[in-house]
């Protein structure tokens, strides 16, 4: 097989006429010759670190619509699915990514349950660690969320990077935040990369220390306008990456987009290339070919080097999709879960008080990290309770894998002004996550979700809709375009309902996660994330 068009060398920092020849899935050669063609070839495009739980797709249905637009592979954290079902879900995600072409390289999950904080399903320690890296499909350790354990020297901690040193295997970083000697600390204890600088200060600092920054664009953590213009200077050491991409998002675009805008600001496509294609490879030492005789076959052809647009993908030799269309089958796969809780009353989520003000989490559009405010309460019949006219809504983390006690806090922001919407995605235990204009809308989407042992819903008065999401609770049985339509439709229910946030799942999904400052909220409480400990929602 031949395919000819402008190849983009980006090692030579070179463009030319010429043609790329393939046999048995390699590139048998590369020969500069004329010819008419204005298409572009390049190595395809490497996700440097995404969790494909959170698209609510498993990996042979992501996979699909991944390669449409120009992606080859991925490194993929299998932190969520791990949370639910332990080792088992990781075995889970390596085969069913193994039935279809797309590279997708795991990691062995560093943080489960990823703080003593939260309910999860499942344990993975040390001794777990070290035979996953003994498994030639583990390529590494994946982010270390628990940057405490790190900086103070947690023994267990320190167990589980010390067996991805002895296999050879990088270690992932999650430090939001950490700065001077404490990063000190982080980086000694082998830890070379992080995706969750969310300043240009904090990523710069990172980069002068040795770090390889990876600049995150999801659907709720945007990181791209903050730390965008590190790149022409540290392009070297600098990646692409999405981290979480919900389905609506990702029938859109993927890395071609960050491609596209980074081009857009005028800098250099060679660096832009490197980052998004050869940076990952090489880091982390990816079976992905970067367009050199010899290579697997992988690369993509673009109409041009502006708007990125993937005429064709090709993966160890492979045509995987051509002008929108997808070429990846159906997998059929067996459904796993862990949803073992009962249907709550509306009592359930009462919190009586007679407090005067409350703590309350301020959720950032386009951000992990959140505020803490104080704020008057509204109290009724001594019961604390949404306050629409002031957007102070109540929210819920249920334990899904046991009957237990529902928490409650309160949060700003989500605008609902009718109904509740809730999610059994909640990073990164997954227990059930709620916000609602009152007790009994909020009690009507927990059970909801109870009912169908998982999904994403809005509820109103009327109406009432819902992706059910039976794989682990986290991710659907369906089709990609199945799944990313129904998402769109639920994605816009809650929209109407009053939220003004730009991805209000993906955005809840997040209000659970511990390891992020600074207010969060898991099935135990109500959590600082910046003492790293229970807080109180009452303010005394």
């Amino acid at each position: 097989m031949i395919v000819k068009g402008n190849i983009v060398d980006i090692a030579n920092k070179r463009i030319y006429k010429g043609e790329v020849e393939v046999e048995n899935g390699k590139i048998k050669a590369i020969r500069e010759t004329d010819h008419a063609v204005e298409n572009y070839i390049l190595p395809g495009f490497v996700d440097a670190h995404i969790h494909i739980e959170s698209s609510m797709l498993v990996p042979s249905e992501f996979a699909k619509i991944a390669v449409v637009h120009g992606t080859v592979a991925t490194v993929s954290d299998p932190h969520e699915i791990a949370n639910v079902l332990g080792v088992k879900g990781v075995e889970f995600m390596i085969e069913n990514g193994k039935k279809v072409p797309l590279k997708f390289n795991f990691g062995a999950p560093s943080c489960v349950p990823a703080t003593s904080f939260e309910s999860a399903g499942a344990i993975i320690d040390s001794d777990d660690i070290k035979k996953m890296m003994e498994n030639p499909d583990i390529k590494y350790l994946a982010e270390m969320m628990n940057y405490p354990g790190v900086i103070y020297q947690d023994e267990e901690v320190l167990k589980k990077i010390a067996w991805a040193k002895h296999y050879n295997k990088p270690v992932d970083g999650h430090a939001p935040g950490v700065r001077g000697e404490d990063l000190d600390k982080y980086i000694a204890a082998g830890i070379y990369t992080d995706h969750e600088c969310f300043t240009y200060e904090e990523a710069l600092e990172k980069l002068q220390k040795g770090m390889k920054v990876i600049i995150r664009e999801g659907s709720a953590a945007k990181n791209f306008e903050a730390l965008i213009d590190l790149l022409p200077e540290h392009y070297e050491n600098m990646m692409f990456c999405s981290d979480d991409k919900h389905p609506d998002d990702l029938l859109v675009g993927h890395l071609n987009e960050l491609c596209e805008r980074t081009v857009a600001k005028g800098i250099d496509v060679f660096k832009v290339l490197q980052t998004a294609c050869v940076n990952p490879v090489k880091h982390y030492n990816l079976d992905v070919g970067l367009l050199k005789e010899g290579d697997d076959a992988d690369f993509i052809v673009v109409e041009d080097l502006k708007k990125f647009k993937v005429l064709q993908t090709y993966i160890n030799g492979e045509l995987v999709a051509e002008n929108g269309k997808s070429f990846v089958k159906h997998v059929d796969f067996e459904v796993l879960n862990n949803f073992d809780t009962d249907k709550k009353e509306v009592s359930d989520f009462e919190f009586h008080s007679a407090s005067d003000k409350i703590r309350v989490i301020e959720a950032l559009d386009g951000e992990l990290v959140t505020n803490e405010i104080e704020v008057d309460s509204l109290i009724k019949d001594g019961n604390l309770v949404s306050n629409t006219e002031n957007d102070v809504l109540k929210m819920t983390v249920v334990n899904r894998y046991k009957n237990a006690e529902p928490s409650i806090a309160f949060i700003k922001n989500f605008g609902l002004k009718e109904g509740a919407i809730a999610s059994s995605v909640g990073h990164d235990s997954h227990n059930i996550i709620a916000v609602g204009v009152s007790d009994e809308m909020i009690c009507k989407a927990v059970n909801l979700l109870i009912e169908n042992k998982g999904g994403v819903c809005a509820v109103t008065n009327d109406e009432e809709k819902i992706v059910p999401l039976p794989v682990a609770g986290i991710m659907s049985d369906k089709p990609v375009e199945e799944i990313g339509k129904t998402y769109a439709e639920l994605d816009k229910m809650a929209k109407d309902m009053g939220s003004k946030l730009c991805a209000p799942y993906m955005t809840l999904s997040f209000m659970a996660l511990l390891v992020i400052p600074s207010l969060k909220l898991s099935d135990k409480g109500l959590f600082d994330g910046n003492t790293f400990k229970f807080t109180s929602l009452e303010v005394k």
